[in-house]
């Protein structure tokens, strides 16, 4: 009696492998985990979603954001000479505070070379302004970094105007997300920097620059305009 072997075949067990999360790297490598570029996907569709009005109002509040901020930093200026030296000393100390800070900002651009999202993140919507040039790098945030540094002064200059200047600076910072050149990383770092330098510049800086203001106002006439009415 013939009896028939049947023969079957195993399945193959499945392979477990370890999933990986994508990345996107700077020009030096540094991995920029997919949270920050998910968060970035999130505020940029949202931006595209957005009525046109919103949209307008955000590409002009890019760059509006820094002018309202120096309007407020040359009112607080304008403000202090009625004070005493160290108000006013105070609020020169602002325009420097800013440019060390935007300085600081540039060294460190110039160092980490990370691309901008609006070209570096795959299948992210269209940047509603021009995406900058490869070689203007995105961390930190320019905008962010400025715009921090004259909310800070502002309000040591002038405490009752961070009611206003701390909104104009966040709004700011958060616009350079919305209208799609910066990820949400390059402006947090760009407003913790910018306030830092402030903050550190004009305590270092307070002292030897209300000397000057106290001589400029008994000295020459020609620059008592800057320190007094």
């Amino acid at each position: 009696m013939n009896s028939t072997l049947t023969t079957g075949t195993t399945p193959a067990l499945p392979l477990h492998t370890t999933p990986t999360t994508p990345t996107i790297h700077t020009t030096h490598d540094a991995p920029i985990t997919n949270s920050t570029t998910g968060l970035y996907r999130d505020i940029t569709d949202l931006a595209h979603d957005a009525p046109h009005w919103l949209r307008t109002v955000a590409d002009i509040g890019t760059e509006g954001g820094l002018l309202l901020l120096m309007a407020l930093a040359l009112a607080a200026w304008w403000r202090a000479r009625r004070g005493s030296a160290h108000q006013v000393a105070l609020a020169l100390l602002v325009p420097i505070a800013t440019a060390f800070a935007y300085l600081l900002s540039e060294i460190i651009k110039s160092a980490v070379h990370e691309e901008r999202p609006c070209r570096a993140v795959a299948g992210a919507a269209a940047s509603l302004i021009p995406c900058p040039p490869h070689g203007d790098w995105s961390f930190p945030s320019n905008h962010s970094t400025i715009a921090a540094a004259l909310a800070v002064g502002i309000a040591v200059t002038w405490r009752t105007a961070l009611w206003l200047a701390l909104p104009i600076a966040l709004l700011t910072g958060f616009s350079r997300i919305f209208v799609g050149v910066h990820y949400p990383h390059d402006v947090a770092a760009g407003l913790t920097l910018g306030a830092t330098a402030a903050i550190l510049c004009m305590a270092l800086l307070s002292r030897p620059t209300t000397r000057l203001a106290h001589h400029l106002r008994t000295g020459n006439r020609t620059w008592q305009t800057l320190v007094r009415p």
